[in-house]
């Protein structure tokens, strides 16, 4: 260790007790603030570099354009799709941007911080947030998205649902996140060439994937009559290459975890209750009344 003489101590103007006091003088941090401290500093860095190297929005499309044609499952991928009737009873397709092409959008887009997490869990919905800075405008918002974790009948989903229903609600809550930070006026042109691009893909063997696609939805349990219905056609000829697309995307939809078959297909059917289904029903319903413990507050669930 390094001493400093008196003749030192003289000539910088200081005494060896102010040397001390100074050296004594210690901030003591919690651990939580010394975490938020660590925290802004991070941000601080990250959005000084940001605003050092902005973003070039034509190269930034471009980069979209290319990761989301490299392929036609890709594109396929990059977008999910409701059918709903007008007024007049017409077919309507409501498309939208999926958790695929939200990812694409990120990794392209740059100058972002996007982070997901699960908040709770009240024994009916699990609940997952998603957060986006755009460290460049700094700009940040936050989304809760919600899943049931029941059936319809009352029961619980095991563990191993209840841990996929969490990991899509935290993905759509990274989507709606990130579609919430980047403005889609921008990327609308985006998402319109690739969809053509998906569509020109399409009328190559169509008849080869329209018969694979009626399969997987037969598989799903979607009968095709309920499936032609569900798009207004009257046959499987009548779904083009634009029709397919949106058929695909609603697959893709039912695989991202946007909505259910029972939703989309049979939730205007009322279950018949047989006698021996009640029976089954009243069996329930005594066996969670039985469960019920002391406490007060705690409901027997309904079947």
């Amino acid at each position: 260790m390094l001493t400093m003489n008196s003749h030192l101590y003289s000539l910088i103007g200081v005494t060896k007790k102010q040397i001390k006091m100074k050296t004594d003088e210690v901030t003591v941090m919690t651990g939580s603030e010394s975490l938020q401290a660590l925290n802004r500093s991070e941000i601080d860095v990250q959005i000084a570099t940001a605003k050092q190297y902005p973003r070039d929005v034509k190269k930034v499309l471009s980069d979209i354009t290319m990761y989301a044609t490299m392929d036609e499952e890709t594109a396929k991928s990059c977008f999910y799709a409701l059918s709903r009737k007008d007024k007049r009873g017409n077919v309507k397709i409501i498309e939208g941007v999926s958790v695929r092409m939200a990812e694409i959008i990120v990794s392209s887009w740059g100058n972002l911080r996007v982070a997901t997490r699960i908040l709770g869990n009240d024994d009916y919905t699990i609940t997952a947030q998603g957060v986006c800075h755009d460290l460049e405008k700094n700009v940040a918002v936050n989304v809760e998205v919600k899943r049931p974790i029941r059936y319809s009948s009352g029961g619980k989903f095991n563990t191993d649902l209840m841990t996929l229903t969490g990991n899509t609600a935290a993905a759509i809550a990274f989507r709606n996140a990130v579609l919430k930070i980047v403005p889609k006026a921008v990327i609308k042109k985006v998402i319109t060439d690739v969809k053509q691009f998906s569509i020109h893909q399409s009328k190559e063997n169509l008849d080869t994937k329209r018969t694979s696609l009626v399969n997987w939805f037969a598989g799903k349990g979607v009968p095709i009559e309920k499936l032609l219905a569900y798009i207004g056609k009257e046959s499987v000829d009548e779904i083009d290459a634009d029709v397919f697309v949106s058929l695909r995307a609603v697959a893709t939809g039912i695989n991202d975890g946007e909505y259910t078959v029972k939703d989309l297909f049979f939730s205007d059917e009322k279950e018949e209750l047989t006698t021996d289904k009640k029976a089954q029903l009243k069996a329930k319903m005594k066996k969670s009344a039985k469960a019920v413990t002391s406490d007060k507050k705690t409901k027997p669930i309904l079947p």
